[in-house]
This record gives structure tokens, C-alpha cells and sequence, in this order.
């Protein structure tokens, strides 16, 4: 799709700003019209904060999918299992109330899928319903006549945590797939760590070879075709984010849920990159497309600063590459030490 950005006018800015009001969230009446000014990026920029998306601004896949998944509501439509996947916060919540009474949704990513259909079943038989994973209003009031405890622990994150803290097995024959983002030096990257996860046992699968451009929901069904263990997606700063500090890793996270076993891979590579690089990082939460619609541990790693974009010595690449990749080796032989 286009990206949206400051400057730009028409129904398409309307439709956006419209969508941003719904949300409270203020546009200058100014702007309203349809017409992309500063207080539109702001509103875009505070939006894409909410969402743990990339906050720079632009209209762009991402920002705009949330932004029409945002408006939905639980009860609004029916939700079931078909293609394409229903998608939206009237999922997420339905995710939310199912974990909270037990009943493992899985990742609580606002996608339609087979583990929250499994889930909706499950519960149907339990409450003596049809069991045919549809959710509609009659559901809905069995149930909220159920109370879930939304601030309970979601049994999806309690399985994943006790995964993670049990984690020890062999790397040799995992399949990992690596995004290598876009440009050369992302490319030389990417080829640097699949070296070293080759030589660790491991079989590498690029999720694109520069040539190509698949879409970033391509790249997410891709990895979970091929049954990925683990995926790292690479990412440069872009330029106009001058104050993003780096290395950084991200991780699923959204509101009240996140993917433990995702920040456990994204700390153990951070913790590679910052020795590799000599100054520390950060790691942060995200809901973009590719750490979202996996079903594996999913990481998006920027390990260098703008201005690489094309250009990168083999020197450098190799030791990104080989920090990386011992992250992700440490992530499959170290449990997770639990806390005193």
C-alpha cells in the first residue's frame, strides 16, 4: 500500500484521521478535512506508541492495519475460523477472557486462528454448548457469565514461561528462519549469521534473498510453514530516527500480553550485541507484522546505526553475524534461571 505521511491530502488522510478520532485520540479540527499536518503525525506517532509499533509518523502496512483493527469491538461480527484469519481487538479480547478462564488461546496476537478456535471449542464443551467455534452474542453471554479474571495470569503466558525455563535442548537440526530485512548490508548480515548457524548444527532459512521482496505477512507464513524454531528478522535504524538507540531487539508485546519466550531470545542476543559492539542497548516490546504472526519465539534485531544502509565490511558483518547467532545458541542450551 502507499504510506502516508506529513503533507499529504485527500479521502485516504480523512479516513485515517476519522479512524484516530474514534479512538480519542485529538487531530487539530484544522486538519480534519483531510489533510496530513502535525498534529495528524502526532496523533499517528501517539497511536503507533499505544500499539508498540515503529513510531515515526507514516501510514504505512502496519500502522494501518491497527488502525482498522483497532476499531472493532467484541460482539460487533461473529468471529470462526476461515481465510483470511479475522484479525483485530475484538479478537484479542476474545483471546484475553479465554486464557483468563483457562482455555489456551495461545498468543493473545488479535488473530482468528486454530489455537483459538481449539480454544473456543474447548470452552463450548465445557459450558454444554455446541461445540462448532463460532462466537457469536449467545457465546459471548455464556461467556461473560463466566467472569473472567482478565488480570488473572493468561494460561498462554504461563505455559510459555514454564517453556522457557525448562529450555535445554540440543540446536543441532533446528530450523531458523532469518529475515534479512532490506538492503545490502542487512543481506551481508544475514548471510554472516547463517554461516555460524550452520556451523553450529543448525539449518538456516533465509526468509528472502535481496532479490526478492515478499510482503512482511509472506515472510511470517513462510517461517511457519517451514516449522521454524525460532525467527530473527534484521533491521537498520532508519534514518529519521536519529535518537533510536542501538543495538536494540523487540520482541511480541501489546498491552497486558507479551511473548516470554520471545524477550528471553531478544535479552540473550542483546546481551551478544552489546559485548560485540562495546555500549549498551535496549530491548522494547513490539506488534509488527513479522514478531506478531509467527508462531515461533520471533525477534527483530537492529544492530547498527543509519548510515549502513548499503555499505558494510565483511569485518563488521561477521561480528554482528557471530554475536547474533551465539544469542540464539545460548537461547536453545540455557534455561532461564528462575527468580529468588
Amino acid at each position: 500500500m502507499r504510506i502516508y505521511s506529513r503533507g499529504d491530502q485527500g479521502p485516504e488522510v480523512l479516513d485515517i484521521q476519522q479512524r484516530l478520532s474514534a479512538l480519542a485520540i485529538s487531530i487539530d479540527p484544522g486538519e480534519l478535512p483531510g489533510r496530513f499536518g502535525p498534529s495528524t503525525e502526532a496523533a499517528v506517532r501517539a497511536f503507533q506508541a499505544q500499539r508498540s509499533l515503529r513510531v515515526d509518523g507514516l501510514v504505512g502496512p502496519d500502522t494501518w492495519g491497527q488502525l482498522v483493527e483497532a476499531g472493532f469491538r467484541l460482539g460487533d461480527r461473529t468471529l470462526y475460523l476461515h481465510a483470511p484469519m479475522h484479525r483485530g481487538d475484538d479478537v484479542r479480547d476474545l483471546q484475553r477472557k479465554l486464557n483468563a478462564l483457562g482455555f489456551d488461546a495461545g498468543k493473545e496476537d488479535g488473530l482468528f486462528g486454530p489455537r483459538t478456535e481449539g480454544a473456543v471449542r474447548e470452552f463450548q464443551r465445557n459450558v454444554g454448548e455446541q461445540a462448532d467455534g463460532m462466537v457469536g452474542l449467545r457465546a459471548l453471554s455464556v461467556l461473560e457469565r463466566m467472569r473472567p479474571l482478565e488480570g488473572a495470569p493468561s494460561r498462554a503466558l504461563v505455559r510459555e514461561r514454564e517453556q522457557v525455563r525448562h529450555m535445554n535442548m540440543p540446536i543441532d537440526g533446528q530450523v531458523i528462519a532469518i529475515d534479512p530485512g532490506e538492503g545490502s548490508a542487512c543481506l551481508a548480515i544475514a548471510q554472516a549469521l547463517a554461516g555460524e548457524l550452520e556451523n553450529a548444527g543448525a539449518k538456516a532459512v533465509l526468509l528472502s534473498d535481496g532479490g526478492d521482496d515478499p510482503a512482511w505477512s509472506e515472510r511470517a507464513r513462510n517461517a511457519n510453514e517451514m516449522g521454524a524454531a525460532v525467527c530473527v528478522s534484521l533491521v537498520l535504524q532508519d534514518g529519521g530516527d536519529k535518537g533510536a538507540e542501538v543495538p536494540a531487539c523487540s520482541y511480541f508485546g501489546i498491552g497486558r500480553t507479551h511473548s516470554p519466550a520471545g524477550m528471553r531470545l531478544a535479552g540473550l542476543i542483546l546481551d551478544e550485541l552489546e559485548a560485540a559492539v562495546g555500549h549498551r542497548g535496549r530491548m522494547k516490546a513490539s506488534s509488527t507484522t513479522l514478531v506478531r504472526e509467527t508462531r515461533m519465539p520471533a525477534v527483530s534485531v537492529q544492530p547498527l546505526p543509519a548510515g549502513v544502509r548499503e555499505t558494510l565490511d565483511q569485518v563488521t558483518a561477521e561480528r554482528v553475524g557471530v554475536a547474533v547467532a551465539a544469542g540464539v545458541r545460548r537461547f536453545f542450551r540455557e534455561p532461564e534461571q528462575r527468580e529468588p
